[in-house]
């Protein structure tokens, strides 16, 4: 799975990156940035129930998880 942010919703409230800051972290103005540089980085199976709860916590759903 990838995590994938659709930018036409991110405010930059950078809740994604404080709960998955292995793969992401934010610039500085709290947008979120793939820290390997992938557009839509790739999520580690350890990492997969973080990436869910980062998900969930996107106030305007902007962070998707796709196969």
């Amino acid at each position: 799975m990838r995590v994938h942010i659709d930018w036409t919703r991110c405010d930059g409230h950078g809740a994604c990156a404080e709960l998955l800051p292995e793969l992401l972290a934010t610039d500085e103005w709290g947008y979120p940035q793939s820290r390997s540089g992938e557009r839509d980085p790739l999520v580690p199976a350890e990492l997969e129930r973080y990436a869910h709860r980062a998900r969930n916590a996107c106030p305007l759903q902007a962070l998707r998880l796709v196969p």
